[in-house]
């Protein structure tokens, strides 16, 4: 074995029997996403029990937490072929995988099984930590942050220069959503997911009003519980209106609102933002009539408020016909250029 240093355990001689036993081989995985030294009662007891520890990297993140625990590591790459004999006499091996699960060394095992002319030890893989759910958002951060230091054009970014592609990617994961395309979807709340990141990146940055992406995480974690009291605590929601309710009172209360108004972005598509306040007029049980006036305005206004009492999203409405009638133009110019055709042939 190539060792660069060791702390390896006198390795016992074989017991009587065991001369001939191929052993044992654990490959250890580990998350770097989960806290060092959080491993399973399965890893520390095959890490106890086993006569050598081997790990690649003299810079892991377990191997503090190993040698506290009283167990020797040895930094050491062995070829599989060193590995096997490191076995013999039935002893058995553990290796603390690096961040890459080590596929030089299990590449080389497969062939020297594949072979059928070496005694194989046994092979186990054991997990000694698992990733939690959301854990993949860590990822996430840190490529960011690289992306943020080192990439000419990322590093330049700022929140006015990045406010577009936040708009264009919003309108992208609707244009997914309506069209049903499943992979679509993933991929662009992936891109919403981005711009949500670099944002917080880049405000870790600003000199006086500083805040991260945990500061985002934390304030919508606070958020969201606070206006789910129906949830967190002690209040009662039997249908999605009752939840409404809830959200726009605790939101006023938040706010200190003193309009149902307030909060309604007025650069939105006309139609949502008429349908968004017919909403706020709904569920605050207003009556409102509707300004009246000449022009497609107002018309519109009055068939945006309709819709949304129907339960009707105008704007989707609208753009599923709008997609219907890009269809038919489509139609229209393939036929007149098949027709072209025909006449040129003519």
């Amino acid at each position: 074995m190539n060792e660069s240093s060791a702390e390896a355990r006198p390795e016992p001689s074989p017991a009587p029997g065991r001369e001939s036993a191929p052993g044992r081989v654990v490959l250890l995985t580990t998350s770097h996403r989960v806290a060092p030294g959080l491993l399973s009662w399965p890893a520390w007891q095959a890490l106890r029990t086993a006569d050598t520890v081997l790990c690649a990297d003299g810079a892991h993140p377990q191997l503090p937490y190993l040698r506290e625990a009283g167990i020797a590591v040895t930094q050491a790459s062995p070829t599989a072929r060193e590995l096997v004999d490191a076995c013999a006499g039935g002893r058995t091996v553990v290796v603390v995988a690096t961040g890459e699960g080590e596929p030089e060394l299990t590449d080389g095992l497969a062939r020297l099984a594949g072979s059928g002319r070496v005694a194989m030890p046994e092979l186990e893989l054991l997990p000694a930590s698992y990733d939690l759910p959301g854990a993949r958002l860590l990822d996430l951060v840190q490529v960011m942050d690289r992306i943020r230091a080192e990439c000419p054009w990322s590093s330049r970014q700022t929140h006015e220069g990045l406010a577009k592609y936040g708009i264009e990617e919003a309108y992208e994961l609707v244009e997914a959503i309506e069209a049903g395309d499943r992979e679509e979807l993933r991929e662009e709340l992936g891109d919403v997911l981005l711009q949500v990141v670099f944002h917080s990146r880049i405000a870790e940055e600003d000199p006086d009003a500083p805040f991260s992406v945990d500061d985002v995480a934390g304030g919508i974690v606070a958020k969201l519980i606070h206006r789910h009291p129906h949830v967190f605590g002690d209040e009662r929601a039997e249908t999605p209106e009752d939840v409404a309710e809830h959200w726009l009172r605790t939101k006023a209360e938040e706010k200190r609102r003193t309009s149902i108004t307030e909060g309604v972005p007025l650069g939105q598509p006309g139609l949502a933002l008429a349908a968004k306040l017919a909403s706020r007029v709904r569920t605050a049980g207003l009556e409102v009539p509707l300004p009246r006036g000449e022009g497609i305005g107002y018309e519109l206004l009055a068939l945006a408020v309709a819709a949304e009492a129907d339960g009707v999203d105008p704007e989707a409405a609208l753009r599923a016909a709008a997609r219907v009638y890009r269809d038919a133009i489509k139609d229209t110019e393939a036929a007149r250029t098949t027709d072209g055709g025909q006449e040129d042939e003519a």
